[in-house]
């Protein structure tokens, strides 16, 4: 579903909220870094918007934090 949204997406980035993601595991993490790795194919800079708290210490925890491009500012 998030390959075929990127593909009607114009411009050089991509916006995406993830604040409805409430229950998770380390598949959701596998998710967001396939899309961003789609982005990058496509040269699009991914902002990923409204990340938890408990999403990003997972993050942290297996060492991908620094992958998840994270628009804070905006969340």
């Amino acid at each position: 579903m998030l390959r075929q949204a990127l593909g009607t997406q114009t411009g050089n980035r991509v916006e995406l909220d993830a604040s409805q993601l409430k229950k998770f595991d380390s598949s959701a993490l596998a998710v967001l870094l396939e899309f961003r790795r789609d982005c990058q194919a496509q040269n699009k800079a991914l902002d990923l918007l409204g990340l938890s708290g408990q999403l990003m210490d997972l993050a942290v925890l297996y060492g991908v934090s620094e992958l998840l491009p994270q628009a804070v500012a905006k969340a």
